[in-house]
Order: C-alpha cells, then sequence, then structure tokens
C-alpha cells in the first residue's frame, strides 16, 4: 500500500506563514498601514479584539524562527512579503528599511539550506489603496506589478521562484462579499470584479517576474465539491459552487477563459471588469506550478436562500479540527486526481503550499500528527497514481494570528507563548522532523 514513505526522491518540504500573521512590528521601520490594522481595530470584527501588532514578533525573532526550520531539517520556507512594508501607501518608491528586513530573511534561510518561496500577496493590501477603492478598482492590478517589481529587483538574484497571490478567492468572498475578513465590504455577487482585478494583478505581476528570469506560482485555496445526493437539483447546485471555489481562479489560469456563472446571474465580464486582452494577460505563458491549499471538502446542497444557487451542507461521520473543520484526507487525493483529469497537459507541477489544522494548543498534538500522515498518505497515492506533486508545505510552521479569530486557533508545529514569546515545539514538530530525514535517507543514492 503506497503512503507517505514513497514520495518521490527530490520531493520537497516545507512549512509556510504569512507576513501579518507573524510578524508583529506594524509601526517599525516606515511599514505602512495595511487593510488588517483598520479591520483589526474595527469592533467586534476579530475574536477578543486582537490583532496582528505583536503576533509571533517575527520580525525582530526571524533568526530564532530560522533555526527552528533548520531543526527540521526544510528543504522551503514559503512567507509572505508585507507590500506595505516595501511600499507603504502601494505605490513609488522603495522603503529601503523595509526590502532590508526580507534581504536578511533570505541570507539567512540560503544560510540554512533553506530555499525562500516568497508570496507576494497573503491578503494584507495598503489601506492607501483600499482607500480608492482596493481590489475592486482595476488600477489595483498595476499598483501589484509594480510592486512586484520592485521586490525582485531586490531579491530575485537569490530567490529563483515566486507566488503571486494566496488564495484569491478567501480573499474576495471573505474580505469583499461577506465582510469577514479585512476590508470588511459586504458586496455579495457584486464582489466579483475583485476575482478578475487579482488575477489580473497576477498577469501583470507574473510578467515583471518573468522578465527578470525568474518562476511564477499561484497558491489556491481549492476543495473537492460534493453534491449533497443524487438528486438533479443538488447536483446543479454543487455544479455551481465548483465553478464559483474552483474554476473560477483556475480555469482562467489554464485554459484562458472563465467558467460558466450563469447560476449566479453573471456573464463572462464578471460586471464589465473584464476587458479586451486580459485573459491573455492572465494564463501567460505556462505556470511553473500551481499551488494547492487543501483543508477539506465541501457538501452542497440545492439552494434554501434566493439569493445564491447553493447551500453548504454538513459533513457528518468524520473528525473536526477545533476550527470545525471535518478532516477528510481522502479529499486531497480526490482534488489533486480531478484537477488532473479537469486540465490535462496545461496542468502544471503542483505544490502542496498549505495543509494543516488547529488544536488544542497542546504540546503533545497527536491529532495534528494524525492529521498530517493522513494527508500525506492521500498525497502519495495520488503521485502513485501519476499527479505530478513536487513537495508539500505544512501549515504552520508556527502558532499565529489567525485572521478574525484572532489567537483562538493554534496551527503551529511549534507553540508560542504570545506573552512571553517563547518558542516550543511540540510533538508534531518531531515527527514532521523525523519523516523529513526518513525520507531523505531513502531516497539518497546507494
Amino acid at each position: 500500500m503506497t503512503d507517505r514513505h514513497d514520495l518521490p526522491a527530490g520531493f520537497r518540504w516545507g512549512a509556510s506563514t504569512a507576513a501579518y500573521q507573524v510578524e508583529g512590528a506594524v509601526d517599525a521601520d516606515g511599514r505602512g498601514r495595511s487593510i488588517w490594522d483598520t479591520f483589526c481595530e474595527r469592533p467586534g470584527a476579530v475574536k477578543n479584539g486582537e490583532s496582528g501588532r505583536v503576533a509571533c514578533d517575527h520580525y525582530h525573532r526571524w533568526g530564532e524562527d530560522v533555526e527552528l526550520m533548520r531543526g527540521l531539517g526544510l528543504d522551503g520556507y514559503r512567507f509572505s512579503i508585507a507590500w506595505t512594508r516595501v511600499q507603504p501607501t502601494g505605490r513609488g518608491p522603495a522603503n529601503a528599511a523595509g526590502l532590508d528586513f526580507y534581504d536578511r530573511l533570505v541570507d539567512g534561510l540560503l544560510a540554512a539550506g533553506i530555499t525562500p518561496l516568497p508570496t507576494l500577496f497573503h491578503w494584507d493590501l495598503p489601506q492607501a489603496l483600499e482607500d480608492e477603492g482596493g481590489w475592486m478598482q482595476r488600477e489595483t492590478a498595476f499598483r501589484f506589478a509594480e510592486y512586484a517589481g520592485v521586490v525582485a529587483d531586490r531579491l530575485g538574484d537569490r530567490v529563483p521562484a515566486w507566488i503571486t497571490l494566496n488564495e484569491p478567492f478567501v480573499h474576495m468572498v471573505y474580505g469583499y462579499a461577506l465582510g469577514i475578513h479585512a476590508p470588511g465590504r459586504t458586496l455579495m455577487l457584486d464582489a466579483l470584479p475583485a476575482a478578475h482585478h487579482q488575477l489580473l494583478g497576477h498577469g501583470l505581476a507574473a510578467a515583471e517576474l518573468r522578465g527578470r528570469g525568474l518562476d511564477v506560482l499561484i497558491a489556491n485555496n481549492l476543495t473537492p465539491v460534493r453534491a449533497a445526493s443524487d438528486a438533479p437539483a443538488d447536483r446543479a447546485a454543487a455544479e455551481a459552487y465548483d465553478a464559483l471555489h474552483n474554476r473560477l481562479f483556475t480555469d482562467p489560469l489554464l485554459l484562458g477563459r472563465y467558467p460558466d456563472l450563469s447560476a449566479y446571474g453573471v456573464g463572462p465580464d464578471l460586471h464589465g471588469a473584464v476587458r479586451d486582452g486580459d485573459l491573455a494577460l492572465i494564463s501567460g505563458p505556462n505556470l511553473a506550478g500551481l499551488g494547492v491549499n487543501y483543508y477539506n471538502p465541501t457538501r452542497i446542497a440545492a439552494p434554501t436562500d434566493p439569493g445564491l444557487p447553493f447551500a453548504e451542507a454538513p459533513i457528518d461521520g468524520v473528525p473536526r479540527t477545533h476550527f470545525g473543520w471535518p478532516v477528510v484526507p481522502a479529499g486531497l487525493y480526490e482534488l489533486l486526481l480531478t484537477l488532473r483529469e479537469r486540465y490535462g497537459d496545461t496542468l502544471p507541477p503542483i505544490t502542496v503550499t498549505e495543509n494543516g489544522c488547529s488544536t488544542d494548543g497542546a504540546l503533545d498534538d497527536t491529532f495534528r500528527t494524525d492529521y498530517l500522515a493522513g494527508h500525506l498518505d492521500a498525497l502519495a497515492r495520488a503521485t502513485a497514481h501519476g499527479v505530478d506533486v513536487r513537495g508539500y508545505y505544512t501549515w504552520s510552521l508556527l502558532d499565529n494570528f489567525e485572521w478574525a479569530e484572532g489567537y483562538s486557533q493554534r496551527f503551529g508545529l511549534v507553540h508560542v507563548d504570545f506573552d512571553t514569546q517563547q518558542r516550543t515545539p511540540r510533538a508534531s514538530y518531531t515527527w514532521y522532523r523525523d519523516l523529513i530525514a526518513a525520507h531523505r535517507a531513502k531516497s539518497a543514492p546507494r
């Protein structure tokens, strides 16, 4: 039976974080204000009124965190760059002190034998750009491309591959449609231009990166969609949800077109956002890789509310994380095979750029090790069936600021005491370290 020990030689092991969730130091060295700084000040927006002002203080403790990564034996570290550290208002000349931080981090990672994998945008838009309309405005895509070029000019000599966007679906839905995340707008289906402008930003930034000889990836949150029953209404609802969650952010990249969104009363121009030439920019030359963030499948039934063509249905009979998310490792296998069947030769190599779970915070986190083992076994089965998966980055290296949940959800291989900033590796840290070492030993030439 295929399991995690059978992953191919050269498979890359990593861990992920994001700038606003770990860095803290929001007023340090000329950093500008982001939409998350603003959102966290809104009464009731974040659990317990918490924010990322200090978070894990990674901005000052990055050296300690790199040593933790070295101890794991990681091949790669996926982190995000705070746009507001580089361009405090989202445009104009670079803030040298902000770039200096990422310069030090990259050099520290390379000295530890760890390949940096930066994400340019992980939801922390400069507030100045949001004041002008944010991702609802086409201009933001061009500002994003300018920012990408500024960062690549400084770090591209040492960083060969870049992720443009993290989870544009989640940012559009939670940030612009439902108001659960920053910037807290509640536009519902009128938020769809934010999908297109993010993807246009990806295409424009990708051109800047490729022009400097760099590889380009994008990280999407994807989910296998299951109909609640075989009833035609449930199946139609599942297809509508799949189009919104998965195909809206993948078809343009790999097929050069948007999916059918007629179930939402929306045409292919996404409320007038799409212009001639945009889809050619978005699809561009082939991606060097597709980042897949997987947490759980989604079960969908016919709508009960006339506002949307679907309704979410519970997934029963499975364990749940501390967050309440269903644990279904087989969903990762299902998702990876669906991607290969759907996109065929246009599907680039895949890297699982996020996968992990929140627990109750205990150091003996057997639940997390079981979760990781199950998902890595599912991933290995997918590779055995021919899906080209090159690496796995668990979420997350550290306990961190979990967006609207504040500090109530702990995803880290490493426990963080947010009062003292003391880092303590959990049992899952040791398990992951040993798995990486065993795989490396097994794959070594004899």
